[in-house]
């Protein structure tokens, strides 16, 4: 899909059925209330799953991981509801959400609300202790950088049942505009463990402190490799290769020596650029238009970059749900608009 074409989808997009969802008050769900999503099925030409046995060890199943709390919540429905509006055959898609352990909706409301919001959806909710990793985390440009939960993606190959050897890691905050198993067929070459679109024209030496390049020994991390920059919102994980190289710990010792000494500024890509960059298999930048949330301090509106797009992603302060219903949404903010399934009350 070429960016001109992007902002006219959400004309041609069909309507969704309006069955409302909420709980009986208090951190029961009560707060969140959406339509339910159609039912999209498969394709003639996709391969039968049996959906009353399907399991997240069925070897046809496209796996995709998303983190799920409340703050977020909106944007999750939204990303799963248009990964399932592109797909070819969405019955085929096994959803991995990961959830905080003390979020106000707990991880039994939220499960309400996704079944109740897509019925048919294939899903398994997994709760992330925060104590694996709070001891870890340092303070970061912005405060929603340091939730646990944004670290999450660094134990998936702990937490997924260890059937599933490669996943899809989205953020909450993007809309998927083509079929996902596009992405999924990616080839990871050369035993690299993940794959993402790079950016290798960004100044890569801003993501770490003076502190950082000026040390001789931890800099040298990059001596043998050309990095680049990397979003870690959109990531193809080999979960083989990533638990047989043990890159949890890698990326855990990165952020001990942040928490001795300041080397970077911004959260939980930082580790991730250290352990990956200039290793990572390059995806087409389509499926990965992110910064449309504008920067981190002021979150102000962006257009697209040059050429297709696949995916939409408000990385960044601004959050296209908060803009529109503050009535005052930056342009591409629309083409956001018709995956939201909720419901004012």
């Amino acid at each position: 899909m070429s960016a001109a074409a992007v902002f006219f989808l959400h004309f041609f997009l069909t309507a969704t059925f309006c069955v409302g969802f909420g709980g009986t008050g208090g951190g029961d769900g009560s707060a969140f209330r959406y339509s339910e999503a159609p039912d999209y099925r498969n394709g003639v030409e996709c391969l039968s799953v049996n959906k009353e046995f399907v399991s997240s060890c069925h070897p046809s199943l496209v796996h995709v991981a998303l983190t799920l709390d409340s703050e977020y919540l909106r944007g999750s429905i939204a990303a799963v509801h248009s990964v399932l509006r592109h797909a070819t055959c969405p019955e085929n898609i096994f959803f991995h959400f990961i959830a905080a352990e003390f979020d106000p909706a707990s991880p039994r409301v939220l499960s309400k609300i996704v079944r109740s919001t897509f019925p048919s959806l294939n899903f398994k909710i997994f709760i992330f202790r925060e104590d694996t990793v709070i001891n870890l985390i340092s303070s970061s440009i912005r405060q929603a950088l340091e939730n646990p939960l944004n670290y999450a993606r660094n134990y998936l190959g702990d937490i997924l049942d260890h059937c599933v050897e490669r996943v899809i890691y989205l953020d909450s905050d993007l809309v998927v505009v083509d079929d996902i198993i596009k992405l999924w067929n990616t080839t990871l070459t050369n035993a690299r463990v993940i794959g993402a679109p790079e950016y290798c024209h960004a100044n890569f030496t801003k993501y770490f402190t003076e502190g950082f390049w000026s040390d001789p020994v931890i800099s040298r991390v990059f001596q043998t490799r050309n990095p680049c920059y990397f979003n870690t919102g959109v990531m193809v994980m080999d979960l083989v290769r990533w638990r047989e190289g043990n890159y949890r710990k890698r990326i855990e010792n990165w952020m001990e020596i942040q928490r001795k000494r300041r080397i970077y500024e911004l959260g939980s890509l930082p580790p991730f650029l250290l352990v990956f960059a200039g290793n990572v298999e390059g995806i087409d930048h389509r499926w990965n238009q992110h910064g449309l949330g504008g920067d981190n301090v002021r979150g102000s509106c962006r257009w697209l970059h040059p050429g297709k797009v696949s995916l939409l992603h408000w990385s960044g302060k601004g959050k296209p749900w908060v803009r529109l219903d503050a009535k005052n949404p930056c342009p591409l903010d629309h083409l956001w608009r018709p995956y939201d399934l909720f419901k004012l009350v």
